[in-house]
């Protein structure tokens, strides 16, 4: 246990962030003297660690690591609110890695989309020399997630300048449906075996939200359509048909860039389906592996085999598909450099058009965190190593990495990277991280993100997540759509 104290909860967010990334493991009781909702039940045993935050009216910011009663920063940075938040994180990084000995690669940023910083500098005009300068200086990031973040932002920047933003508009259609749950997946899905009898339904439900959504996005230019999930082809061949063909059918694909089909779990590809995605406009699909070890498999509960993976990328590629993109998890359970390097050797074998390098994030929501007790046998090591073998063979692959984000409770405190090969990259995945243009988003638990102004969020609004729930309340949330859109069409 961590307990936190400081006279106001200007910046807890910021300090839980912090804490949460020097000690993942712990949890934090938080106390805040101006805070109105406070916490119900002090914690019965002493905390482990003690930390005191004091802000005072003049800007000082100072802390002290409680019991020892020593290690104290001092920052002095004004009133300005920007200022004193980063001035914050800088002094309590500089406490809590002193006391724990290690430093954290992205230094203080702690959200998902550091790149954001660099695309503004560069924006401003910036010279790559002083942003890579000030990145190290303000945010004590490494010189090589500087590096890294600098040019993934050149990339976004250049594939940007040919997009339609303001009058843009990307879809995004969730099918939540698996034929297993992963160990580590904290996604809401639901078994296709179980649902079988009411796809049908929410099909149906699907083609009346893309109704409202098509009538919302106006004129609009469509620049990506992107259907993820779950597991997208749980759908039969049939089902698939329907629901692409109606979205050919209702939208304008004249100036498409990009139509991606999440194919995911090698054991739903069949050359049905592929021939059903490849005949309504699909140009790019993900078969994602996660590892290309039969073990990590088995542990996972993935249940396909490695010789799957290999058919159904042979399958793709006997279809016709031209862009294919491969997800890895590097931290998984039991699986040091050999095996991560073995997964990259077979990949690199099957030559994917991306690889999407992915660090395990323990969600709360996982069966691996849900019912880690029975987990105890399994054993994790640094991910550092096999994220440096994972650069080194996209190079070789002749790819580059193109966007980037980062996750909660994510392994080692890193990120997770794309690579591509130039002209392959995936603008869906880089939209939707960065907020350029608004993304209209169809189905339980999807969430529709609406942009005025590149950059710039307008409305977020979202879908409940359960099927059962979203079919019977599919009415209600068209409605919150509709004034949504007239909100944003104003």
């Amino acid at each position: 246990m961590i307990y936190i104290h400081a006279n106001t909860d200007e910046f807890e967010y910021d300090i839980r962030s912090m804490v949460k990334a020097f000690y993942p493991e712990y949890e934090q009781y938080v106390y805040c003297d101006e805070s109105k909702v406070q916490p119900q039940k002090k914690p019965e045993e002493g905390p482990e660690m003690v930390l005191e935050i004091l802000l005072l009216d003049d800007g000082m910011m100072a802390f002290c690591r409680g019991e020892e009663g020593k290690a104290q920063h001092v920052f002095t940075e004004g009133k300005e609110r920007t200022k004193r938040k980063n001035a914050l994180k800088k002094a309590l990084y500089r406490l809590l890695a002193e006391r724990t000995g290690h430093e954290l690669p992205w230094g203080t940023l702690t959200g998902i989309r550091p790149t954001k910083l660099f695309v503004k500098a560069l924006e401003e005009g910036k010279a790559e020399e002083e942003i890579l300068q000030d990145m190290q200086k303000d945010y004590l990031l490494t010189g090589q997630k500087s590096e890294l973040g600098l040019s993934i932002a050149k990339k976004e920047r250049k594939l940007f300048s040919d997009l339609p933003m303001e009058n843009g508009a990307s879809l995004y259609i969730h099918i939540p449906f698996c034929p297993t749950t992963c160990l580590y997946c904290s996604f809401t899905s639901y078994p296709a075996a179980m649902w079988k009898d009411r796809m049908g339904d929410y099909i149906k439900a699907l083609k009346k939200e893309l109704l409202v959504v098509r009538d919302g996005m106006g004129s609009r230019e469509l620049t990506t359509i992107y259907v993820g999930g779950g597991t997208p082809t749980t759908l039969t061949a049939e089902q698939l048909s329907e629901l692409l063909g109606f979205v050919k059918d209702n939208f304008p694909m004249e100036n498409l860039r990009e139509f991606t089909v999440e194919a995911g779990r090698p054991d739903s590809i069949t050359m049905p389906k592929l021939m059903a995605l490849k005949e309504n406009g699909v140009n790019r699909i993900s078969i994602n592996p996660q590892t290309m070890n039969e073990d990590t498999l088995q542990i996972l509960g993935r249940q396909h085999s490695v010789e799957q993976t290999k058919e159904a990328f042979t399958l793709a590629r006997q279809a016709g598909f031209e862009n294919i993109n491969m997800d890895i998890i590097l931290g998984l359970p039991n699986e040091g450099q050999d095996k991560v390097k073995h997964t990259l050797s077979e990949i690199k074998g099957l030559g994917p058009d991306n690889l999407t390098v992915h660090c395990l994030a323990l969600k709360h929501n996982s069966r691996l965190n849900l019912e880690k007790n029975r987990y105890t046998h399994l054993t994790y090591e640094d991910v550092t190593g096999p994220l440096k073998l994972a650069a080194d063979f996209a190079t070789d692959m002749g790819m580059e990495p193109y966007y980037l984000y980062r996750q909660k409770q994510i392994a080692g405190n890193q990120e997770n990277v794309g690579y591509a090969l130039p002209g392959k990259e995936g603008l869906y995945n880089m939209l939707i991280m960065e907020e350029k243009q608004s993304i209209f988003s169809v189905g339980a638990g999807a969430i529709t993100k609406l942009v005025k102004q590149p950059g710039e969020l307008f409305k977020r609004v979202e879908n409940v997540k359960d099927v059962t729930t979203y079919l019977d309340r599919i009415d209600d949330m068209l409605l919150r759509k509709k004034e949504a859109f007239d909100a944003l069409n104003q």
